[in-house]
């Protein structure tokens, strides 16, 4: 599956984004994130969806009863799948995964737009690997549903973590990075063990409909 992040607070776009998907042999999912949720028309347009896989990458990072709340404030959305930081904590995943219900909810392992150095500027002490290793055995224990990490960091997590992993960093050959850092193609990715890919300026950027074309070719 290939989720495509929504980061627009267009809803023409990503209407756009949904007609183009539409009808494929891949199965496409649609990730909104706190761009197109904060928006004004956001809200109301998920709410109205009907029939699609949704994604509310809402990285949920507090304590228990706040992440517990904001789960139960969006329950109308009935989104299939809601992220959080599990930096949040164990007491913190588990309270969350106790209300998600048929919501899966996944656990956001280190964001692809940090590397090392960035960690240590935050004040880890572990290199990338292997704090999202650990992370990876709290996502277990907490018993979530999926995690999101860096696609050079599947195959680690796969010897700890045996649901849904997500991949986002992704990029076609040629393209920029932007501010990912940890990137790969999508075949690259899917050849790593990833269950689903995030997708979002490689195919958000320019011509959507020859984007999704070429990422629907390329996966053949």
């Amino acid at each position: 599956m290939i989720f495509i992040a929504c980061d627009t607070t267009s809803t023409k776009k990503i209407q756009k984004i949904i007609k183009f998907t539409q009808g494929s042999k891949i199965k496409f999912g649609y990730k909104f994130g706190l761009q197109f949720l904060n928006s004004k028309n956001g809200r109301k347009f998920v709410s109205n969806l009907k029939n699609k896989i949704t994604f509310g990458d809402y990285k949920l990072a507090d304590i228990p009863n706040t992440c517990v709340s904001a789960i139960r404030a969006v329950k109308d959305l009935k989104f299939n799948y809601i992220t959080i930081h599990i930096s949040s904590g164990l007491q913190a995943l588990k309270a969350a995964k106790k209300v998600s219900g048929k919501t899966k909810l996944i656990g956001v392992t280190i964001l692809t737009s940090l590397d090392d150095k960035s960690l240590k500027e935050i004040g880890f002490d572990k290199d990338t690997k292997k704090l999202v290793l650990h992370q990876a055995k709290l996502a277990a224990k907490a018993k979530l549903d999926a995690i999101v990490c860096s696609p050079h960091e599947i195959k680690i997590v796969k010897k700890v973590f045996k649901k849904e992993i997500i991949a986002p960093g992704i990029r076609f050959l040629n393209d920029k990075k932007g501010d990912q850092k940890r990137v790969m193609t999508p075949k690259e990715a899917f050849k790593n063990g990833a269950t689903a890919l995030v997708v979002g300026r490689s195919i958000t950027s320019g011509n959507i409909k020859k984007n999704i074309k070429k990422i629907i070719k390329e996966l053949k």
